[in-house]
């Protein structure tokens, strides 16, 4: 005798119950990132932890984006600059192509690229003749890139690439400056941003109000110890990057490798951000991450994360904030730091 079927009616109300707490458990998982980070209350937020499951997140994961897979650029934007490689001569299939041209000419020695920018024409119908084409370029100053065009009318997509070397920023507090090797690559309209604000050589309000240091949980290196929690504290210094005057435009979600020692990232989309004093494989690719602090400079920020702090709490997550907020300033490096162990892996 044959198995009885199903009813399929019951089996239809089963699916659609395990769909709904699927999309449920998805939800809590994102906001409780979010509130992590959030100073702002968010009282819909309640008995739910920011500890996940170690053994379900520590492990890497071939979704894991390093520096090196990276290859965006800015749409409707034409940087100009010396050529290095005529574009009407050398046409290709797409804009991560003629980036990873431009990063075939660095060298990889001292750090000196050839080319240092890129155009690229990707639009068929816009680009008619110029369709592929790839215009290798060269910057008389990369931190200050020479814009022929921009809007929506400009056909081009362009961006930058830095070598060993370049590319290097300061971030500088009372207590020392932290060089910060920038992803142009990786997230192209964050250093975008940085870019402008370096240019208006002041910050009024950029600060760090936030201080958690590595606790217990993770060791020197910013490996998490085995059976420890994973926060609070959650290991990392959080602040702000909005100048007081200007307008804040909110940046696009870009590259999102694992969270490393050292790593500069979003909250969000800006303008909070965060230097991460530990490997936070839990937290996955949660976060755009558009720069990395030399590990040399790292004392610095540990320095940070030992000053004076008071409780807080941001929705039910427990924090530490400064007591004196410290402020900070971007700074151009007089100098070329050796940034060769730095990547956003």
């Amino acid at each position: 005798m044959g198995r009885k079927q199903n009813d399929p009616k019951i089996s239809r109300w089963v699916f659609l119950i395990l769909l709904v707490m699927g999309l449920i458990s998805c939800s809590l998982v994102y906001n409780c990132l979010s509130t992590a980070f959030n100073p702002v209350s968010i009282s819909k937020i309640e008995g739910f932890d920011l500890r996940l499951n170690e053994e379900r997140n520590l492990g890497l994961g071939s979704e894991d984006v390093g520096e090196k897979d990276c290859c965006r650029g800015i749409g409707n934007l034409e940087l100009w600059g010396s050529t290095a490689n005529w574009g009407s001569d050398f046409k290709l299939n797409s804009s991560e192509d003629c980036c990873r041209a431009c990063k075939e000419m660095c060298n990889g020695g001292n750090g000196d690229c050839l080319c240092d920018s890129w155009v690229f024409c990707g639009n068929r119908d816009a680009c008619g003749p110029k369709f592929g084409e790839c215009w290798l370029k060269k910057q008389r100053d990369n931190l200050n890139p020479d814009r022929q065009d921009a809007g929506e009318k400009v056909i081009w997509t362009s961006g930058l690439v830095y070598g060993k070397g370049e590319g290097i920023i300061g971030l500088e507090t009372e207590y020392g400056t932290m060089h910060v090797k920038l992803f142009p690559d990786c997230a192209p309209h964050s250093v975008n941003y940085i870019l402008e604000i370096l240019l208006m050589r002041h910050c009024a309000g950029c600060k760090f109000y936030r201080a958690e240091n590595r606790g217990s949980s993770w060791d020197s290196k910013g490996n998490h110890i085995k059976d420890a929690s994973l926060g609070p504290p959650f290991a990392l210094i959080q602040g702000t990057l909005e100048a007081e005057g200007t307008m804040f435009k909110k940046v696009p979600t870009e590259a999102c490798p694992r969270i490393r020692r050292g790593s500069l990232a979003w909250v969000g989309s800006g303008p909070e951000f965060f230097i991460s004093l530990a490997n936070h494989n839990e937290w996955k690719n949660a976060y755009t991450v558009f720069g990395a602090v030399l590990p040399e400079d790292m004392e610095i920020a540990e320095r940070i994360a030992s000053l004076p702090v008071k409780p807080d709490i941001w929705g039910n997550i427990n924090v530490t904030v400064l007591e004196k907020p410290l402020n900070l300033w971007l700074k151009r490096t007089q100098k070329t730091p050796v940034d060769n162990s730095v990547n956003s892996d």
